[in-house]
């Protein structure tokens, strides 16, 4: 079976449900008469290693079982056989496909329960008596994250769930350290990944393989299987392309990489890869957005004229994806915060880019935020048609940087038009669109929940940063998503410039407070980080910090070092905020005072303990 193109998620993205570009690009190429297949590499390994065979494999290996000492390790070992025999039917739950077996995972008497297990306090509260698939869906998912646990301290330092050699793809300015552990002997997670990649491609026999690189922790595997390649199938072209490609490796100075590939492309891939098609069968055909390594050289390609359309980007193309591999995790209970990975959700976009593009910490000098185009609303009830007839699921995650709300409005009123029955969620801005109205209309529609960014939870320092909300239209917005129906999700940072302490326990209280009023009900802490790419970033004496070089890495070059004046323990802070929002979510320390989340002093909030009851217009309760 021969093929053009073979399109490759590398490991490892989220296991309930596939990454989506190369669902996109491979509808793109087919329907410009291309051949093309996809493959996700990253359940097809995570599938092979919670697997019987390979379980038996690790966990009777002598040399494993001598050099593993931690009690993690002892634990695990002890209780190898019931691992062993319990894993394919754990599978079989998490893919929905057994909820049998619930009852007798609830019992806490079948599965083997390792340190995963110790953060377990009231099961009953959160489920009920009747909510025993969702129990057994967080037991299960325990018992399968001691695995991994087990796997990542003694088989391979690089595995997760979810991530795979994050640790050593993060801010590097240079080659070296991803050089190094290339140039290691593959370890025995790597030798069954690379099985797995030559498997298909003995199948396919493809001329190009792309990877899609989506986060850090899909690097080192995609290189990994760029080397293979190059050593196994050196005819065949290999390419990479994803979001950290475009954050990362825009002004890429070192040539290392080429090693393990031979072409590197940026921002929308479709009319990129297409290009690339064309040229490596017509080397006179005009490469896009592509960067290439001619005698040692390194050449970009950019064709900006030649940006696509969204009107020419077809539905989403499942074909090749087999729906039926993936699991749905439930590692903490709280049902906003599990969306992410509990349940297959089809993922699509409602726009590309971001209609507002002015937020001070983000890349909006890149084009994957400022060249903001959206579908018309008709279109993209058509996709999720088409989606649902492949997958045969009607669960869908729009995957925007802000969904727009005059287009949720319309994609709402298209959506009950048709009569289909549909469930989604998407990221939006807290802003004032969000009509008490509008939410019903979207949730009538099929909307469960929104997630969206409060960040510092300050008015002034969102004014710096130019957010165009502010603290108290948020809470309303909330408010309107709740009495709709809707859950919340929100992102919060801390330690942006000129941030103080007593901001930083202020904004902690404005969360607290939020959370008390039932108006959000999901949130996660992360430290500001800033990027080259961002308005922060390239003027950050507006923000009153000076960059420790403006001299770009031979390498990657994204997050960069910054100067300020004023600072505080940002470790010792982001402990105790990270500590408070998980309590909150369990709904604990509501009640308390927010200077109790740290292990030292911090200056009492100065933010009335009623001011988002006050501001939504409720009375507070006593």
């Amino acid at each position: 079976m021969n093929t053009e193109v073979l399109l490759i998620t590398p490991p490892l993205t989220q296991i309930n449900a596939p990454y989506p570009a190369t669902m996109q690009l491979l509808a793109f190429l087919r329907a410009h008469k291309i051949e093309a297949t996809q493959f996700d590499l990253s359940i097809e390994l995570i599938d092979a290693v919670l697997s019987k065979d390979f379980l038996s494999e690790v966990l009777q290996s002598e040399s494993i079982i001598s050099n593993s000492k931690t009690e993690t390790a002892k634990s695990i070992l002890s209780k190898s056989t019931d691992c062993i025999n319990l894993i394919e039917p754990v599978k079989q739950f998490l893919r929905g496909n057994d909820n049998t077996l619930a009852q007798r995972i609830c019992t806490r008497e079948l599965l083997p329960e390792g340190k995963r297990f110790n953060q377990i306090e009231d099961l009953d509260w959160w489920f009920g008596s009747i909510g025993k698939t969702d129990m057994a869906r967080h037991l299960a998912t325990l018992f399968i994250l001691d695995i991994a646990d087990f796997i990542r301290e003694n088989i391979c330092s690089h595995f997760g769930v979810t991530k795979y050699a994050e640790r050593i793809s993060l801010s590097l300015p240079t080659f070296n350290p991803l050089e190094e552990e290339l140039s290691k002997e593959p370890n025995i997670v790597d030798r069954l990944m690379l099985s797995l990649l030559h498997k298909k491609v003995e199948l396919y026999k493809p001329k190009i393989i792309g990877f899609t690189v989506p986060f850090p922790g899909n690097l080192y595997a995609a290189l990994r299987c760029g080397k293979y390649l190059k050593e196994n199938f050196p005819e065949t072209k290999i390419v990479l392309g994803g979001g950290y490609i475009n954050t990362e490796l825009r002004v890429l100075s070192d040539t290392s990489i080429f090693k393990y590939t031979d072409y590197i492309i940026f921002d929308d891939g479709e009319l990129p890869l297409f290009r690339l098609v064309q040229y490596e069968n017509d080397k006179r055909t005009p490469l896009v957005k592509t960067m290439i390594n001619p005698n040692g050289d390194i050449k970009y390609f950019d064709g900006v004229d030649e940006d696509l359309k969204l009107k020419a980007i077809p539905a989403p193309d499942y074909d090749g994806i087999e729906v039926e591999k993936y699991l749905s995790l439930m590692e903490l209970p709280n049902p906003t915060h599990s969306l992410w990975s509990n349940g297959f959700w089809n993922k699509m976009q409602l726009a590309r880019g971001c209609y507002w593009a002015k937020c001070a910490f983000c890349d909006t000098s890149l084009p994957y935020i400022s060249n903001y185009q959206s579908f018309d609303a008709s279109a993209i009830v058509d996709n999720m048609v088409s989606v649902i007839n492949q997958t045969r699921s009607s669960g869908f995650h729009f995957v925007d940087e802000a969904a727009p709300p005059a287009l949720l409005r319309k994609l709402s009123e298209e959506i009950i038009k048709r009569g289909l029955t549909v469930t989604w969620w998407t990221n939006i801005r807290f802003e004032k669109s969000f009509t008490r109205e509008l939410c019903h209309l979207m949730a009538k529609s099929g909307c469960i929940a929104l997630t969206g960014g409060l960040e510092v939870a300050s008015n002034r320092l969102l004014a710096l940063m130019n957010k165009g909300v502010t603290v108290e239209q948020a809470a309303i917005s909330c408010k309107n998503m709740h009495d709709a129906g809707i859950m919340v999700h929100t992102y919060l940072m801390y330690g942006f410039p000129t941030q103080t302490l007593q901001e930083t326990i202020d904004s902690l209280e404005i969360v607290r407070q939020l959370f008390e009023n039932a108006l959000v009900q999901s949130g996660f802490w992360h430290r500001y980080a800033m990027t080259c790419h961002s308005p922060s970033g390239i003027k950050p004496e507006l923000f009153g910090v000076k960059r420790v070089s403006l001299k770009p890495n031979s390498y990657a070059n994204n997050e960069v070092e910054y100067i300020e004046e004023s600072t505080y323990d940002y470790q010792r802070v982001g402990k105790g905020l990270e500590k408070s929002i998980y309590n909150f979510m369990h709904g604990v320390g509501l009640d308390e005072h927010v200077s109790e989340w740290f292990d030292f002093k911090v200056p009492p909030s100065t933010v009335p303990p009623n001011y988002i009851a006050k501001t939504i217009g409720i009375k507070k309760k006593k």
